[in-house]
């Protein structure tokens, strides 16, 4: 096994010493005594081929660090990943992090490459101004990856009531920029869509429901064979099958926890605080989603966290994973031109029990939609759960039909 007392001692000329700990560990002897290199020697599991890394010289990097950068690489291969090739991405990866823009000068770029199709020179002005006056001065030196929603929140707060309708051309043309950073690979998605959310409604105006891109419902069966059930089983097509089969919001998936189910009566029920209409919410869950969720729980840690999907820090997982999902798989929707939701899958169900003949108030309380007309929502007595789980499983047997087991 070599040592510290015997790597001083290397002279030029000698074989390269193993190290006898770290398989593929070397130390290659240098132009004189007591300096040498060390080389990680392994066989790519992508191409079969043998290669060589370096470690850096000794004593530079002593041998217990060499060692653990042996130990560190071992494990890349162990999971059939390529040194060599994973420490050129990572230093690709942090020379593009050095060379992504701020936001000031992602929306300059936006701006000059939209500046053909304003209708006027006032108008182009009036894009890029405001972003000068109300965003660039508390993030327009941010580089792109860094910002989130609360970012943006805190940029538009200060008009978001006063100004209304500035606020909301200028947080429409921060989204356009965002997106702009997205489509050129710089950020996943732009964070400004759910900016409303940590924002005071805006007095006077209405709330909109946005068309949320869809799968057709005819659809829907492919997709889960194609996308959610081939290749690789990831946790984020787990959650979106189980927001498909259950019709619910992704932020009701992301957030589930194991108090909240009932596997011995089949009920997934969601508390009052966790609903968009803060009204408590009894999902039915199927025979098949009761055995999904007791393997799930075998494997559950409830001594750390009561989420049944937690992400790596134990917290909720963000919606962006849904949404990096759809869009790595490119699934088309019924808008053309726009990537599915995780929320489009709503529609889809709606338009499915529509098209099935259910009735309209069968198919409003699955989706937990309140009801506005006072004198209906009066004789509301009951959630019809078990006449629900009749449809939702009838739904899940169209969901699953390409699928076997």
């Amino acid at each position: 096994m070599l040592t510290d007392a015997k790597a001083r001692k290397t002279k030029p000329g000698e074989k390269p010493v193993s190290d006898g700990t770290v398989q593929g560990l070397y130390l290659f002897p240098g132009k004189s005594v007591g300096k040498a290199k060390w080389v990680f020697r392994f066989v790519s599991p992508e191409t079969g081929k043998r290669r060589d890394m370096g470690l850096g010289s000794y004593p530079a990097v002593p041998l217990k660090e060499a060692r653990d950068k042996g130990i560190q690489a071992r494990r890349l291969l162990e999971n059939g990943k390529d040194p060599l090739n994973e420490r050129d991405r990572l230093l690709e990866t942090e020379q593009r992090k050095m060379s992504l823009p701020t936001f000031a000068e992602a929306a300059r770029k936006v701006h000059d490459d939209l500046k053909a199709g304003f209708r006027n020179k006032k108008h182009s002005n009036q894009w890029i101004n405001t972003l000068e006056q109300y965003v660039f001065p508390s993030i327009g030196s941010i580089q792109v990856s860094n910002l989130s929603p609360a970012d943006f929140a805190g940029a538009l707060k200060p008009i978001w009531l006063e100004k209304p309708e500035t606020a909301s051309r200028v947080k429409q043309r921060c989204d356009a920029v965002m997106n702009w950073c997205a489509a050129h690979g710089y950020i996943m998605a732009s964070p400004v869509g759910v900016v409303s959310q940590l924002l005071p409604k805006q007095p006077g105006k209405r709330e909109r429901v946005a068309n949320q891109p869809a799968v057709p419902w005819r659809d829907v069966p492919a997709f889960v064979k194609g996308v959610l059930r081939t290749g690789l089983k990831t946790r984020s097509k787990l959650m979106l099958e189980i927001l498909i089969l259950t019709a619910a919001r992704s932020g009701e998936v992301r957030l589930m926890e194991w108090s909240e189910l009932d596997l011995e009566k089949g009920i997934w029920t969601l508390p009052a605080q966790r609903m968009k209409a803060k009204v408590a919410h009894r999902v039915p869950l199927s025979p098949y989603l009761i055995e999904l969720f007791e393997r799930l729980r075998q494997d559950a840690d409830l001594e750390v966290t009561e989420l049944v999907f937690p992400s790596r820090n134990n917290t909720a997982v963000s919606d962006m994973a849904l949404t990096k999902c759809l869009r790595d798989h490119k699934v088309a929707s019924d808008t053309p031109g726009r990537i599915a939701t995780a929320h489009g899958f709503r529609s889809s169900f709606r338009d499915w029990a529509s098209e099935n003949g259910y009735p309209r108030d069968l198919a409003e309380r699955a989706l937990a939609h309140t009801i506005r007309n006072a004198t209906e929502a009066a004789y509301h007595r009951t959630d019809l759960l078990e006449q629900r789980r009749e449809m939702m499983i009838t739904w899940e047997a169209w969901v699953l039909k390409l699928t076997s087991g």
